[in-house]
């Protein structure tokens, strides 16, 4: 306590004054917040990096050779000033002897604060620019410095920052990337194993896929009842594990329906993913060094194959070279009459993703392009959408035969994979 009271008064993070009429200063404890919006602060949204951008900058990282390293900020110095006047109490039991009645008042954002990683994120952003940087207008977590031959590229994500460096080996998000010669390696070996021990699957026997070819999952209401606190645990860990994890990402996502009733069936279906992991515990993602940058598309979906409400699955995944980078499994809002139409609303998935992705490297805005999000309702849009950008020369979209579908997919049957392809 005394060690970070100190680190305040070194940055004058607050003063204290006699408190200001009509004043209502936040109660303080170690830790807790008590602000309220409107009256404590007005906005508290900061710009957070997405996954699949990260993987972006490491897959480029790869490809050019970059060294990247990591900074997680925690000190108060690092703090950003704050727009709203706020007004804290004094710690309990930390109180000024001479002026046990003053408040502090707040010239920086400390921890706690809603409004504090705004703030950072502000000062931060100033910072860079001023230094000569050059934000993302798709990405504004992604920072551009260009000097002569040299490429500085700064990624942040509130307080984890990742940037060019010389570091081999390092830890982002939960995330262990080791970097080499030949390419970057990106895994999550270390989560996996705390997760397998903390619900208790450490000694379970390995299975060697996620999820039976011949499964198929309903609500299951006649089935016995399970802990609903500790399936929606081992649900949203799995789900953070597929930040690195596309091979799970389809049977997670599909035992993530029956949260709100989880049932002894559905459990069964999690506890062989925990034991698929006990087999494949250091699996990730490789991206080689000297890839090229071109992007590449696939998806499919499945014609009405959700026997609760008929609604379709789409799939797909994006790589940038050979580095795969982004995905996706996601069961679409409205329900296909066709399988054509099924297709349509992945397809126009797909093709959003890439067009951001393109976007992101190259640093230019989409504000040309009226991309899509994954709740567009209407089949019509998404035909015109992807007509529109297929004469513009922004996409090609191929057919993948049956015999190439097939290498592709493995056992998995399905009548259409389309490659969507950026034309760059």
């Amino acid at each position: 306590m005394h060690v970070e009271l100190e680190n305040f008064e070194r940055n004058h993070v607050r003063d204290l004054v006699e408190p200001p009429p009509n004043c209502r200063p936040i109660g303080t404890k170690w830790p807790g917040v008590s602000s309220k919006e409107g009256i404590d602060y007005e906005e508290t949204f900061a710009p957070v990096a997405r996954l699949e951008a990260i993987r972006i900058l490491l897959a480029f990282a790869g490809s050019k050779g970059f060294k990247l390293q990591q900074m997680d900020v925690k000190s108060a110095s690092l703090n950003g000033f704050i727009e709203e006047e706020v007004y804290v109490r004094q710690p309990p039991g930390f109180e000024s002897a001479r002026f046990p009645d003053r408040v502090y008042k707040l010239r920086k954002a400390f921890y706690g604060l809603k409004q504090a990683p705004r703030a950072w994120y502000a000062r931060l952003k100033s910072f860079l620019l001023k230094s000569g940087f050059v934000m993302g207008s798709v990405d504004k977590t992604l920072f551009l410095l260009s000097r002569g031959g040299d490429t500085l590229i700064v990624q942040i994500y509130v307080d984890d920052i990742i940037f060019g460096g010389s570091s081999h080996a390092l830890f982002f998000l939960g995330l262990q990337i080791k970097q080499g010669l030949e390419g970057t390696f990106v895994h999550q070996a270390k989560y996996t194993r705390d997760i397998l021990k903390k619900f208790n699957m450490g000694d379970s026997k390995p299975m060697t896929t996620p999820m039976s070819t011949n499964t198929a999952l309903d609500a299951d209401e006649d089935g016995e009842a399970v802990d609903q606190k500790e399936f929606r645990g081992m649900i949203g860990s799995l789900l953070y594990l597929t930040a690195t994890r596309p091979d799970i990402q389809f049977t997670v996502c599909l035992c993530a329906r029956y949260q709100a009733s989880p049932r002894t069936s559905h459990r069964q279906v999690v506890n062989r993913i925990f034991r698929y992991l006990k087999f494949t515990p250091e699996l990730g993602l490789w991206y080689s060094s000297g890839s090229s940058l071109s992007l590449r598309g696939f998806l499919d979906a499945d014609h009405a194959g959700c026997r609760i409400d008929r609604k379709s699955t789409s799939g797909t995944c994006q790589l940038l070279g050979t580095s795969l980078v982004s995905w996706s499994s996601r069961k679409q809002a409205s329900v296909p009459l066709s399988t054509i139409e099924a297709e349509y609303v992945a397809a126009a998935s797909c093709c959003s993703q890439l067009l951001w992705m393109k976007a992101t490297l190259v640093i230019s805005a989409l504000a040309k392009n009226p991309v899509l999000h994954s709740r567009t309702k209407h089949i019509d849009v998404r035909f015109h959408f992807l007509r529109d950008h297929y004469e513009k020369g922004d996409i090609d979209l191929i057919h993948v035969e049956g015999v190439d579908n097939a290498l592709i997919k493995g056992e998995i049957e399905s009548q259409w994979t389309i490659l969507i392809a950026i034309l760059v």
